[in-house]
């Protein structure tokens, strides 16, 4: 068998791979001497394997003031524009931008005729002259305003002629599933690419703003052991020999846990005393269903403070509604985001963001995460109810909450979206038309509501809510303590403005709404996500170290779990949580109390967390912080739906990925070394 270097080539060329590098099919291969036929090992290409001439400026930096100049660019050739036999265009593209190439052909110029013969997308480099466009000719985006013309060419990598799909062509934009396995060309797109330097340019931003306020870039383990923080974790096996932990059985096989965020660690970091501001643009992983907003693995900006305040400060906010800690935490996210939007939007933001709590965003918009752009409101109508009707709802803990769209106000761009909006999925939202004939029954109609009301009743009602003819009335019933993240009436508002939205009546404001949400419920039983570890116990809101407001404190102690409010706050900006922090228990005793008598963790449970107890035990300070998800932000920054489009290589969907073919099985002789066992259904 031949070998290269000792390396055995036998088995190395796959089918598919012995079909592309046929000599008789492909345009690679000029030299049939140079190809071996027998193995189908290509030993020498098209490509330009030797010096070329070196680059002199890019694609995209070109401008009047270089005209006359002789330059040389290198790039991706895209297609020609033909004026005639001896005239042709060609646009030369690299990261920066587009520049466009003239090509006059004639004897003296022959060589330059073989440019017409190469592949589209193939790598090139020119030489030629600066030249001013004819005045009709200029635009001012780019390099607008100039040309090259080419005196000579090296053709330094072609491309194949039958590449999956053509990254220039914007005319025919190809399925996901597609562009995601050849990820490589989808980044050649312009949007694309432009998405990738953005996010560069924030990233810069974000540490240069950072290190100016005083914070340290500290780069925490990715490697840890599994926590009942709330997340599905991602596991990795060890081959190390023996557990550290006391409670693991002895030749039971070792995994580390890929980290839901730093939190531990930054955490540490500060009790530590050596870091009094901690930032990382950190890689974090939860094991979760893909959704349009989420990635098995994601970017967070991950700040931690020490001594940050624990209550109301009478000299900063007091304008507001934040009656928590942490207000040092949210100027520097206020200060941060505002730089970000300056130099990268080129919008002024306010010198301080609006605060709501948890309680009035559930009531006015039915979301912990409100787009507060949309002009539709919820209201409480349970005290314009009669008195009987009143006590109906208030012996079982409930209201009654109503959306009405108006034809003369401002909620009219929703009307028609209002009229037509499915509502099949929400079983408890009913919708009233009011017109002459139900104006003074609407309500008793509803069996949904199933309340009885005189016609003088009836009239009293609508004075109340102004109701008149034309108005479209969404009416749901729910618990008069909110939980969970949405209401009904919350999601029916959300999707009127969808459907408002793609009919062209309602235009979102251009100006972002950036909002804190304060206040929010310490522990919750309503999560669905983190129902599999809490198995019916309480589970934390945000997480288990986050600290309960001090005036909700005998609260918790006196077993009041469902009245404790949190030091927890989430940014929201247009109706994405694009943050989330808080401030931490930094007293040992009331967070063993919160791990044993709240969340009633078993000792096993608790003992992951055996060591950040000790360290609130050694004198830490009172200390908080937040993770923005960058991700989400760099999304909104781009203006696009998904934020598989500013990552330069996410999964799918479905957390799967098509170009390096990942997850992918394991052979059992591997797992065998690390104590793993295969089952099989």
């Amino acid at each position: 068998m031949r070998s290269l270097g000792g390396l055995s080539i036998k088995g190395l060329v796959s089918p598919f791979t012995k079909q592309v590098l046929d000599p008789k099919k492909s345009h690679y291969f000029r030299t049939p001497a140079l190809w071996n036929a027998k193995r189908h090992v290509q030993t020498r290409g098209e490509a330009c394997s030797a010096p070329y001439p070196k680059r002199t400026h890019t694609c995209g930096e070109l401008t009047p003031v270089h005209a006359g100049i002789h330059v040389t660019l290198t790039g991706w050739l895209l297609p020609e524009r033909k004026v005639s036999k001896t005239l042709s265009f060609f646009p030369i593209k690299d990261s920066s931008g587009t520049t466009q190439l003239v090509v006059r052909k004639g004897h003296a110029n022959a060589h330059l005729t073989t440019l017409s013969e190469l592949p589209v997308e193939s790598t090139i480099a020119i030489e030629g002259e600066v030249l001013v466009r004819p005045e009709p000719s200029r635009r001012d985006e780019g390099t607008g305003q100039i040309e090259v013309q080419v005196t000579n060419f090296t053709l330094l990598n072609p491309a194949h002629r039958n590449m999956p799909f053509i990254p220039s062509d914007n005319q025919t934009l190809v399925n996901e599933d597609l562009r995601a396995r050849f990820r490589y060309l989808d980044l050649r797109r312009t949007a694309l690419a432009d998405n990738i330097r953005k996010r560069s340019h924030v990233a810069r931003i974000i540490r240069d703003t950072l290190h100016d306020d005083g914070f340290l870039e500290v780069e925490t383990p990715l490697l840890l052991k599994s926590t009942p923080e709330g997340a599905r974790e991602f596991l990795v096996p060890s081959r190390v020999g023996q557990s550290t932990a006391q409670h693991d059985r002895k030749h039971a096989p070792l995994f580390y846990a890929l980290p839901q965020s730093p939190q531990q660690p930054k955490q540490l970091l500060i009790c530590s005393g050596a870091v009094d501001k901690y930032f990382q643009i950190a890689k974090c992983f939860r094991d979760e269903d893909g959704r349009k907003d989420r990635q098995p693995e994601f970017t967070q900006i991950d700040l931690e403070m020490a001594f940050v305040s624990w209550g109301v400060d009478s000299n900063n906010f007091s304008s507001d509604t934040w009656r928590i800690g942490g207000h040092e935490v949210r100027a520097v996210i206020e200060r941060l985001v505002r730089r970000i939007w300056q130099k990268v939007e080129e919008i002024t933001l306010p010198s301080s963001f609006r605060v709501i709590t948890y309680n009035e965003a559930m009531a006015r918009y039915g979301s912990d995460k409100p787009d507060t752009r949309i002009d539709l409101e919820i209201q409480d109508v349970t005290p314009s109810l009669p008195i009987h009707a009143q006590a109906s709802f208030d012996d079982l803990g409930d209201i009654l909450e109503a959306i009405i769209v108006r034809p003369t106000s401002q909620s009219s761009s929703f009307l028609r979206a209002s009229q037509e909006c499915n509502y099949e999925n929400e079983p408890n939202v009913s919708r009233s038309v009011i017109a002459d004939s139900n104006l003074l029954n609407w309500l008793c109609d509803n069996r949904s509501i199933n309340l009885t009301l005189s016609s003088e009743e009836h009239v009293l009602l609508n004075q109340s809510l102004g109701v008149s003819n034309g108005d479209v009335i969404w009416l749901s019933r729910r618990r008069k303590i909110p939980e969970g993240g949405s209401t009904a009436l919350g999601r029916l508002r959300t999707r009127i403005s969808e459907l408002a939205h793609a009919r062209g009546d309602y235009v979102p404001h251009a100006i972002p709404h950036f909002l804190w949400i304060t206040e929010f419920p310490l522990f919750t039983r309503a999560d669905p996500d983190k129902e599999f570890l809490a198995h019916g116990r309480w589970s934390s809101t945000h997480h288990p170290f986050t600290a309960p407001m001090w005036q909700d404190i005998e609260a918790m102690y006196a077993g009041h779990i469902d009245q404790v409010r949190g030091q927890h706050y989430d940014l929201v900006l247009n109706g994405v949580e694009i943050g989330g922090g808080s401030v931490r228990v930094h007293d040992a005793a009331m967070q063993e109390y919160i791990f044993s008598q709240v969340l009633q963790l078993s000792d096993a449970e608790k003992s992951s967390f055996d060591h950040l107890l000790h360290a609130l035990k050694c004198g830490a300070p009172p200390h908080g912080g937040i993770a923005l998800g960058f991700d989400r932000l760099m999304a909104i920054l781009c203006n696009t739906p998904t934020i598989r489009d500013v990552i330069a290589f996410p999964k799918t969907g479905a957390g799967t990925d098509l170009l390096f073919r990942s997850p992918a099985a394991i052979n059992e002789e591997m797992l065998y070394q690390y104590g793993v066992r295969p089952t099989r259904c």
